[in-house]
């Protein structure tokens, strides 16, 4: 399996139409792990959707799998990437089932956030997390995200406006990293 970046045990990757069956399987069997926070594509149009969205210029998605099985142990997504002076985006991730609680996640999230940094030439990106979710939280925290403030009733999510928290990391400075 080509990956864009790896760090020994976790690579990431774009999705692609044949990761279709692996990652709807991933979706329905973490649903628990992920309500109420996000309903990750679980059926074949969704899933199409999210590959629709992922191929727009200011949207973009990866895969993070089990280097040892090849298996995605999770996904992240970047969206509402804006370039000019801004050059940041929102940043979106979920573990699926078995290897939430792993490490996995927070290696592939790692992996990604460098990759927007370096490849896309981003430097800023936002972790908007739902108060309650404190897996997400911390996370957020062990990657160098700073906690920027509140936003309520900010996303329509398992059919009620949720409030959220903003998290975000900015890019290094050049030689300071």
């Amino acid at each position: 399996m080509r990956y864009l970046r790896t760090d020994g045990r976790v690579g990431i990757r774009r999705p692609r139409p044949a990761d279709e069956a692996e990652f709807i399987a991933a979706a329905r069997r973490s649903r628990e792990l992920h309500h109420p926070w996000l309903a990750a594509p679980d059926d074949p149009e969704k899933y199409a959707a999210y590959l629709r969205k992922n191929r727009r210029q200011d949207a973009t998605g990866y895969l993070f799998c089990d280097r040892a099985s090849g298996e995605i142990a999770g996904y992240a997504n970047i969206s509402g990437i804006v370039l000019g002076a801004l050059r940041g985006g929102y940043l979106g991730y979920a573990a699926f089932l078995p290897y939430a609680g792993t490490g996995h996640a927070s290696a592939g999230i790692r992996l990604v956030i460098g990759h927007a940094f370096t490849a896309l030439g981003l430097h800023r990106l936002e972790a908007n997390i739902q108060p309650g979710n404190e897996a997400s939280k911390r996370l957020a925290q062990r990657l160098g995200f700073r906690l920027e403030g509140f936003s309520p009733e900010y996303l329509f999510i398992d059919g009620a406006w949720r409030d959220h928290e903003r998290w975000a990391i900015t890019a290094p400075l050049p030689g300071t990293d």
